[in-house]
Parts: structure tokens; C-alpha cells; sequence
């Protein structure tokens, strides 16, 4: 018996009361409770007080966001010019910011086909022609031209009314000449007139192709005078037009929203 006994020893077998005690001393994984997050992993939170208040909002991300407006503005007038390219170090220099929320912030803007990347080098502005802008505006009036018509049977006169300060506010911003100024008051009237359709889909998409037509064209630029004129009479159509729509005219409304487009950069 007792050799027996050394010989279970000496195979290294566990016996069954071991096994129970070994599974004993195991602990339960412990579940964190609702509402509080689990310790990321390789830190440890020796069960620290949670920090009241509401959640900071992530610096970065704030950074990244105002560098693409800030390049957004730069591709409308121009000082980012078409077909030069603009690495994520210099323009991270120029804003005083680290070259990251400037690459992060380019990448977004060759989403949307401001700019392409370039290997090695950083991000080329995209050259846009004529025919570029041209299709555009096709696009544009085949989404938005249907949808404003259908919007003048529709929408009564009072709501057409509360959008004179829209339009009113495009007329200020052409007044000033800056291109950048006037293309977001552009943007904003447009889409406080889609919203009206309810369908946040046909706002988000004509947006963008809106702000694609924004982009200035290659070539010689135009002279000032000639892009403030430009700017002042885009922005008279919006008034007319929103006047057209009060007394219901729609046989105005279709030839102004068909001229807009037509003329529309």
C-alpha cells in the first residue's frame, strides 16, 4: 500500500481533493458595476474613487476640427493653391499645432476630394477646370431643383418668411468680398431650405456637393472686383427667390432656382 502510494506521488496524477481545493482557490472574475468602465488593460486601478462630473471632451479631437475648417477656409480663397502640394510638418508649423491633427484633418479632406495624398510628400490640392464645375452644378440641379419645386407647392408662405434673415445674411456676407464668409452663408441658406424636405440624407449630400463647388478653379484667378460682383449677385437670388416663394409664383421660382444652378460656383 505504501508503495502504491508513492508511486500515484511520483506520476505527478492530482487527486480529486486537490483538484477541489485548487478550483476553491481560484477567485471569481469580478464583473464591474453598471456605469462604470473596466481598467484598461496593464493598468490598475486599486479601486480608485471614479471622477465626478461630466466626461472632458478629448482636447485632440477639438484641434483636428478647428485645423479643418481652417484648411477648408484655405482651399475657398485660394491660399491653398490647386495643384500644390503641403506637407502635414509645414502646415503643423503654420498653425502652430503638431503635424498629427493637420494629417488627420488633410485625410478627411481627401475623403471629400479636396486634396489627394501624395507618398512621401504630403497632400496635393486637387485642380478643378471648368468641366469640373460645370458637372457639378449638373449634379446639384438634378438633387436640388426637383426638391425646391416640390418644396414651393408645399411649404406654406410664413415658412419661406422665416428664412429672409438667411438670405438677408448671404447679401451681408457678399458685401464683405471674402469668398470663405460668403460660401458658409451660402451653404447655410441651402441647407435651411432642404430641411425642409425632412430628409437628412438629401441635406448631408448636397451639402458636400455644394462645398465641392466651392473650390476655386485653376487657371488665372479672377480679378476682385470681378468675384465681389460675382458674390452679390448669387446672393440677390436668394432673396428673390425666397420673395417668389411668399407670393407662390411658381413659374419665377422654377426660372431663378434654374438660373442659380445654372451660374451656380
Amino acid at each position: 500500500m505504501k508503495q502504491g502510494a508513492r508511486s500515484s506521488a511520483t506520476t505527478g496524477t492530482p487527486r480529486t481533493p486537490h483538484v477541489q481545493e485548487a478550483a476553491a482557490a481560484v477567485p471569481e472574475p469580478r464583473v464591474p458595476s453598471q456605469g462604470t468602465p473596466p481598467a484598461a488593460r496593464g493598468e490598475h486601478t486599486h479601486s480608485e474613487t471614479p471622477i465626478p462630473g461630466p466626461r472632458p471632451v478629448v482636447q485632440r479631437a477639438s484641434v483636428r476640427g478647428q485645423i479643418l475648417d481652417a484648411l477648408r477656409t484655405a482651399l475657398v480663397t485660394g491660399e491653398l493653391a490647386p495643384g500644390a502640394v503641403y506637407s502635414a510638418p509645414a502646415l503643423g508649423d503654420r498653425f502652430g499645432v503638431s503635424a498629427t491633427p493637420v494629417r488627420e484633418a488633410m485625410q478627411q479632406l481627401a475623403l471629400e476630394g479636396a486634396v489627394e495624398v501624395v507618398p512621401n510628400r504630403g497632400f496635393r490640392v486637387v485642380e478643378r477646370g471648368a468641366r469640373d464645375l460645370a458637372e457639378l452644378a449638373e449634379v446639384r440641379a438634378l438633387i436640388e431643383v426637383p426638391v425646391m419645386l416640390r418644396l414651393a407647392h408645399a411649404v406654406p408662405a410664413e415658412r419661406w418668411a422665416e428664412m429672409r434673415p438667411l438670405a438677408e445674411a448671404t447679401v451681408r456676407a457678399a458685401a464683405t468680398g471674402c469668398r470663405a464668409t460668403y460660401a458658409e452663408s451660402d451653404r447655410t441658406f441651402h441647407r435651411a431650405v432642404l430641411s425642409l424636405a425632412g430628409n437628412a440624407q438629401l441635406v448631408r449630400i448636397a451639402d458636400d456637393l455644394h462645398r465641392r463647388a466651392q473650390w476655386p478653379l485653376t487657371g488665372p484667378a479672377r480679378t476682385p472686383g470681378r468675384g465681389h460682383a460675382d458674390l452679390l449677385a448669387d446672393a440677390s437670388e436668394h432673396t428673390a427667390l425666397l420673395d417668389a416663394l411668399i407670393a407662390r409664383d411658381l413659374e419665377v421660382v422654377r426660372a431663378l432656382v434654374d438660373e442659380h444652378f445654372a451660374g451656380a460656383h
